[in-house]
């Protein structure tokens, strides 16, 4: 008489099963924090990439007028819509608002919000962290730190800019970004990057978001 092959269909043990279970929870622990480190990176790929823009502008509006200007309108410099950081370029600030309502533009606009269209959950301009005790090196007036005076308007000095923007979603920290028409030949981050010189045109992460909280 042929008798079935009860193992062969048999399920997984207890055993069996919480040894995948285990390995599963495993890989989940190494995954996700990796998934949404990159996740993070590639939002920082933003800010980078506006500030490179805005700077790009700045020189084509200084080899033409003389000067640098930090109306956005002026210089030609607007991100598209759906940006998860805002961004500052003058001293007293005057924001075009992307609120969930609609967008808030102004004729003098030296700033631009979070777009809260996309990003509902965060401010509409996060504080942002610059860098402490530039030191410049070449021609022209040292620039101002947006929000925080000094020659911003681009009339016989320099500028710079600041990029901030909340990417994990937790309020502890903002990461921050600056850039500048002069190079600085000394400059200290308050956290998460060890660089202590930035090129002009070059994106310099003063908090990141991603080490710091």
């Amino acid at each position: 008489m042929h008798r079935p092959n009860i193992r062969k269909h048999r399920g997984f043990t207890i055993i069996e099963f919480t040894i995948v279970t285990a390995m599963l929870s495993i890989l989940a622990v190494i995954a996700i924090p990796n998934f949404l480190k990159r996740q993070a990176l590639a939002a920082q790929g933003e800010a980078k990439g506006n500030l490179k823009a805005w700077f790009s502008a700045q020189r084509a509006y200084h080899e033409e007028n003389g000067r640098y200007s930090e109306n956005v309108h002026t210089v030609g410099f607007l991100p598209e819509s759906g940006n998860r950081y805002a961004y500052y370029f003058g001293s007293a600030l005057n924001c075009i608002i992307r609120n969930a309502s609609g967008v808030t533009d102004s004729p003098n606009a030296n700033c631009i919000t979070v777009d809260r269209a996309e990003f509902p959950n965060n401010v509409l301009t996060p504080k942002v962290t610059p860098p402490s005790s530039p030191t410049y090196e070449g021609e022209g007036a040292n620039p101002g730190m947006p929000g925080l005076g000094g020659c911003t308007t681009g009339i016989g000095c320099n500028i710079s800019g600041l990029a901030a923007g909340n990417i994990d979603d937790e309020f502890r920290g903002i990461d921050s970004w600056w850039i500048s028409t002069k190079d600085a030949q000394t400059i200290t981050a308050a956290c998460g990057n060890s660089e202590t010189e930035s090129v002009a045109g070059e994106p310099y992460n003063s908090f990141n978001d991603i080490d710091c909280d």
